[in-house]
């Protein structure tokens, strides 16, 4: 599907994120084990990123596995595991030829197995020129815990009470070259945040819909950024 002519392609963000909920439900709704969901999530992350694509949305950020989700059964959580190691061998090379830089949010070096590390790191590598669009995936990500990570940073740096501020947090966010997300989509009928991007959504829209995130097109994707424009954005001032 090509975008709708409706959408001004002179606003159209430039940072979305996405909260891709509902894989649990849409697999229990089938009669199928909740991992199946996840797996049929997979067609709805690459049709959505090709959506983006189509656009010229600069980032798009997904909110692939938080640190709560290590509270989920161990092997939901070991499926998970495999699961998004998979998906970066099966994708990586696809979304280099469409020139998409893949970036990954999040604490490597707790808890997250070798092998997938390994995999990120041949996906950052391998994609690290592009500049088509990034696809930055938060992964083992929580939004305190990127606060905390930077505020430990500035006690590293040996920085003194007078010269924090809010640059020198921003400085020490996990990929502070990006801009803020202008828009945050949460699949599901959810209407929480569930601690993604806390610091970096200040003034960030928001969109909910009740569609589940295996049933998630790109045509939703361009739903929520029409809905995006129809908004006034005053960041704290007022109209003109």
């Amino acid at each position: 599907m090509t975008p709708p002519g409706s959408i001004e392609r002179a606003s159209v963000p430039a940072h979305v994120a996405i909260v891709m909920d509902g894989n649990g439900r849409w697999a229990q709704r089938q009669g199928l084990p909740r991992t199946e969901g996840h797996g049929a999530g997979e067609k709805a992350l690459v049709d959505t990123t090709y959506g983006a694509l189509s656009l010229g949305v600069k980032t798009l950020t997904v909110y692939a596995f938080s640190t709560e989700n290590w509270r989920r059964p161990v092997d939901e959580v070991r499926y998970l595991m495999n699961f998004n190691k998979g998906l970066l061998e099966r994708r990586q090379h696809e979304l280099h030829e469409q020139g998409v830089r893949i970036t990954f949010s999040g604490r490597r070096e707790w808890r997250v197995p070798r092998g997938v590390a390994k995999r990120m790191d041949e996906a950052s590598e391998l994609t690290k020129k592009n500049k088509k669009m990034t696809l930055n995936i938060a992964f083992n990500y929580g939004g305190r815990a990127e606060i905390v990570d930077a505020v430990r940073a500035m006690f590293r740096d040996g920085l003194e009470a007078k010269d924090v501020d809010e640059a020198a947090i921003r400085r020490r966010l996990y990929h502070p070259e990006l801009a803020d997300p202008d828009l945050i989509v949460r699949t599901s009928g959810e209407y929480r945040i569930s601690n993604f991007l806390l610091w970096e959504m200040a003034y960030s829209e928001l969109v909910f819909t009740d569609v589940l995130w295996p049933d998630f097109r790109r045509e939703d994707l361009f739903g929520a950024i029409e809905e995006y424009q129809r908004r006034e954005r005053r960041f704290g001032g007022l109209d003109k």
